[in-house]
């Protein structure tokens, strides 16, 4: 069992910036592949970014390239998401996920935390 926990997230005015971190308690999360998803009420959760362990590759939703950055932080065992130009479309609670592999497919992903709420006025 892996638990996963964010922090961050709030209000933000459109075309500003926030940033949204994600830990996984008692594990090293550098070991891991680790997601963000986004849902908003009514929608289904949707892939945002992800990282996969070992060479670190980076992945993203089409919606959030060039304005969204997926990092790590292995001296502080998180996973960050810094998200600039927000925009209210951007609204939604988001979800870090942790598994072994990086997929788009939420429903592959075994480890989820409670989630964060952002949202962007207009």
């Amino acid at each position: 069992q892996v638990h996963v926990v964010e922090s961050g997230g709030g209000l933000v005015q459109a075309g500003g910036s926030l940033s949204i971190s994600c830990a996984a308690l008692g594990r090293t999360l550098s070991s891991y592949a680790v997601g963000w998803f986004r849902q908003a009420p009514g929608k289904e959760r949707m892939f945002v970014a992800g990282i996969s362990w070992g060479d670190r590759t980076t992945h993203y939703a089409d919606s959030v390239k060039g304005r969204f950055t997926i990092s790590r932080d292995n001296t502080k065992n998180m996973v960050s998401l810094q998200m600039n130009s927000l925009k209210p479309e951007d609204t939604a609670v988001y979800y870090c996920a942790v598994d072994t592999y990086l997929t788009m497919l939420p429903e592959r992903w075994h480890y989820w935390g409670q989630g964060t709420q952002v949202t962007v006025s207009s």
